[in-house]
């Protein structure tokens, strides 16, 4: 919790209770990119005055201090993710599994920055499709 704690002050931001246990929350689940109700829900039981605007109020200032990106590969809802560096995405179009993927990026990976002229600050990579799991499911269930 110490490092956590460090962490919020390094960026200027008052370790508040609520916002240590959102970072806290979001480091222990680190591969699954929660949605705002995903945290909520985690949390109300522990800290039973908590709210929703909170929630997006502690993910607004994590956001704004680069402490969380946010990843709209659904397309309906925002999914928060504690790793910011540059790295790409696969939704599994069956169970909605958001899963980190690392693969060679041309942009970011020989670290250039600047395309005919343009100063590139953000690159998102989303790749749909069905996941491992849901492919032995699925293979799984046609022979059964």
């Amino acid at each position: 919790m110490e490092k956590l704690k460090s962490r919020l002050e390094e960026k200027g931001l008052k370790p508040t209770y609520p916002r240590l246990k959102v970072i806290e929350y979001l480091s222990d689940n680190i591969n699954s990119h929660p949605t705002v109700e995903m945290i909520y829900e985690a949390l109300k039981g522990e800290i039973p005055t908590i709210s929703i605007t909170t929630i997006y109020n502690t993910l607004n200032a994590f956001l704004e201090n680069k402490l969380v990106a946010a990843e709209t590969i659904t397309g309906t809802e925002i999914h928060y993710d504690i790793v910011t560096t540059p790295h790409h995405h696969f939704l599994c179009k069956i169970c909605g599994r958001i899963i980190d993927i690392e693969i060679s990026c041309p942009i970011f990976g020989d670290g250039k920055k600047m395309i005919n002229g343009h100063k590139i600050e953000e690159v998102h990579g989303y790749f749909k499709g069905i996941c491992k799991d849901c492919l032995r499911n699925k293979r799984k269930n046609s022979k059964g």
